[in-house]
Formats: structure tokens, C-alpha cells, sequence
């Protein structure tokens, strides 16, 4: 018996049926896009990684202030001369070999103080930005083979952050734009549609283009911290004293790394403990890249910091262990960062007040009736200003 054949369905029903699945991909690429090209991401990562590095350069500056002379100076063991040698092989370029006065280098260094401080302050972050990498190359290549991996880190971190917008929070810069922004809300400019237009298309490429180098940039250190956790893990797997749990054991050991003998011998003696961080070691940098779009970065960010913090005290490289700490903070969220800083100016207004807990909390505002006006909706519930008002 046959049957009639069904009627085809029409164009319109046939292309709402087959164009659903198909176009979910390219909508997710271009949400995606989007995303990257209007809106740069982790602006406050970006804020604590240059507030980091400039007062952890500025730190280092100063306490080598006194041995700056045999360090960098024109009176070092590796003078101006060898340096200015070894950059024709390696093509390498330093400001401190351009003269080998004696005042040149003194006025390169206090320059070197004063951008590292106005970077971490966030001054005209985008100039002192560069200033800031050409002064840490500078001074990497002058004393090229003191340097260890702290020193390596801080240089490829500052001139990663040449291209983020890392002065757009927590800045000298942030709070300029915000009183420019206060100051110009009441004023008004007289119409022109030709200036009016090409100042929008200015200010939009200018955007995107900002946005794309930020974004290109923070990829390109979250990709850095990665390779070098992974890469590190990887090469201790390597070793049969990882393998064995002894690596450590020997580290505690060395007369190089021993700033205080009495506490690496304390804790020498606890056999298992370090063969339990031997490995714990080994497994948290080879498992660091994956796990990095879950929630369990941030017990193993925790591990790390503590991990960092024994390489500080009982190996005694403090320069390294805070680029590594910073470099780490990449990895966290916005939101972990605000929810920080509102629970600074909650401890630092009690503290203030000297209220207890309880008497310090705002009450909290009634919920607005569903009958009255946006408008006072709005204002009944409008964000917090960044000086840590009360909810107006």
C-alpha cells in the first residue's frame, strides 16, 4: 500500500529548523570576539601585576643602593668596556654603557628609583610604562651574569605590561580620569555633527585597539606563568632526586642557599615532610595548566604561595619568590579583587571609628515598592563609589 509523500515543509519553516544548530557556533565566536575587541579583561589583575613589580623593583633598587657602585657602576669588576663587548655579540642595549661617567650612572639610577615608584603608583602609566621596561633591560643587561630567575621574570613582565592598560584601576591615572569625568558631567559643548563623528570613530579605534593589545597581553603572561610552571615541573620529573624525595634535602644543605643554617637543619629533620613537599612540588607545577577554569586553582594558588614563601625564608631569595607571587596573580578573578578591597575599607573604617563589628555594619536598606518610578529604584540601589561611600 502506498502512502502519499509528505508535504515539503515550506522555505521559511526548512531554514528556522536547519539554521539553529549551525549558527550557535558562530554566534559563540562572535560573543567571543566581541568580548576581546570592546572590553579588556582582568583590568585589576593588571592593576596588582604593575603595583606588584614596580615596589618589588623598588625595593630592589634601594637595597642595592649601597653596593650599586660594584654592581652597575663605571668602578665594577665587569666594567662599562666588557659590557659594551659582550652587547655587540649578544645585541643586547643598556642606557648605563652609554657613558661611564660617574654622574651619568648616579642620575640613571635615581631616575630608575623615581619610574619604578611612579609605575607602581600608576602615574601616566602609559610613558613610565615603557620607561619602566627600558629601565629594568637596562640594568639586567649591565649585570647580566648576577641575575638568577627572579630577575628574568621581572624583565619579562615588564615589558608584557607595555601593552595592558594596567593604570586603567587602582592608579594615579584612574583617579584623574574619575574627577576629570566628575568635573565635565555638567558641561556642554555646542553641536558639530563632522567634529562630533570623527571624535566617536577616534575614540571607538582607539578603544579597540587598546582593548585587543590589554587583552593580547595579559594572554601572553597567563601563557608565561604556565609554561614556566609546566616546563619547571617537567624538568625535576626528570631527576631521580625529585623521583626519591631527596632533592630538597640536598637544597637545605648547600652553604649558597643557607641564610639561616640553624632553621634549614630544623627543618632537615623531618625526613617525610620533605619528601611530602618533594613531590607535592613536582605535582603542583605539572598540574598547574589544567587547572586553571576550575575552582581548584585556588587551593592549588595557595599551595604555591605557600611553597614560594619557604623558597623566601629558607633559601633566601625573596626577589624571586615576590615575582613569582605576583605573576600568580593573574590568575585571579575581578570579583577577588573587589571583594578584597571592600573588605579593606570595611577594617579600615572600623578600625577608624573604633566600633565594634556589629555597631559598624550600614543597616541595610529597605527594598524599594514595585510601584514607584525607575528613577528612584536607581537610586535606591546604586553601586557603591570607589571611595567606600554609603549605598545614596
Amino acid at each position: 500500500m502506498e502512502t502519499e509523500p509528505a508535504p515539503a515543509p515550506e522555505p521559511r519553516t526548512a531554514l528556522r529548523q536547519g539554521a539553529g544548530a549551525p549558527q550557535r557556533v558562530p554566534d559563540r565566536v562572535r560573543a567571543t570576539l566581541v568580548a576581546l575587541t570592546e572590553r579588556p579583561v582582568s583590568l585589576y589583575a593588571a592593576a596588582v601585576l604593575r603595583i606588584g613589580y614596580g615596589l618589588v623593583y623598588l625595593a630592589f633598587l634601594l637595597r642595592e643602593f649601597p653596593h650599586r657602585h660594584e654592581i652597575w657602576g663605571p668602578g665594577s669588576p665587569w666594567t662599562p668596556e666588557l659590557a659594551r663587548q659582550l652587547f655587540d655579540q649578544t645585541g643586547w642595549v643598556s642606557v648605563l654603557t652609554l657613558s661611564d661617567s660617574r654622574a651619568y650612572f648616579e642620575s640613571c639610577y635615581a631616575l630608575a628609583v623615581g619610574v619604578s615608584a611612579l609605575f607602581a603608583l600608576g602615574w601616566r602609566t602609559r610613558a613610565v610604562s615603557v620607561l619602566f621596561a627600558v629601565v629594568v633591560a637596562s640594568f639586567h643587561g649591565r649585570a647580566i651574569f648576577m641575575t638568577d630567575g627572579g630577575d628574568n621574570l621581572i624583565l619579562l613582565m615588564a615589558v608584557y605590561l607595555v601593552l595592558t592598560a594596567c593604570g586603567r584601576r587602582w592608579s594615579l591615572d584612574a583617579r584623574r580620569t574619575r574627577l576629570r569625568t566628575c568635573a565635565g558631567a555638567g558641561k556642554r559643548t555646542p553641536a558639530n555633527r563632522i567634529t562630533d563623528g570623527l571624535r566617536h570613530h577616534l575614540g571607538t579605534s582607539r578603544r579597540t585597539l587598546t582593548a585587543v593589545l590589554h587583552n593580547c597581553g595579559m594572554f601572553v603572561i597567563a601563557a608565561q606563568v604556565c609554561f614556566l610552571y609546566g616546563s619547571a615541573g617537567l624538568y625535576k620529573v626528570q631527576g631521580s632526586s625529585w623521583g626519591n624525595g631527596t632533592a630538597l634535602h640536598y637544597v637545605l644543605n648547600l652553604d649558597l642557599f643557607r641564610p639561616w643554617p640553624g632553621l634549614s637543619l630544623m627543618a632537615d629533620e623531618h625526613d617525610v615532610l620533605i619528601a611530602i613537599a618533594c613531590y607535592l612540588t613536582v605535582l603542583l607545577q605539572v598540574a598547574f595548566p589544567f587547572v586553571l577554569f576550575g575552582r581548584l586553582k585556588y587551593p592549588v594558588l595557595t599551595a604555591l604561595l605557600g611553597m614560594h614563601l619557604g623558597i623566601a625564608v629558607l633559601m633566601g631569595l625573596p626577589l624571586f619568590s615576590g615575582a613569582m607571587i605576583i605573576a600568580d596573580a593573574v590568575f585571579l578573578p575581578d570579583r577577588f579583587y573587589l571583594a578584597l578591597a571592600r573588605m579593606w575599607r570595611r577594617t579600615a573604617r572600623r578600625a577608624g571609628s573604633g566600633e565594634p563589628a556589629d555597631a559598624a555594619r550600614p543597616p541595610r536598606a529597605p527594598v524599594p515598592a514595585q510601584s514607584e518610578p525607575p528613577g528612584v529604584i536607581a537610586r535606591e540601589w546604586s553601586v557603591p563609589s570607589l571611595r567606600g561611600g554609603r549605598r545614596r
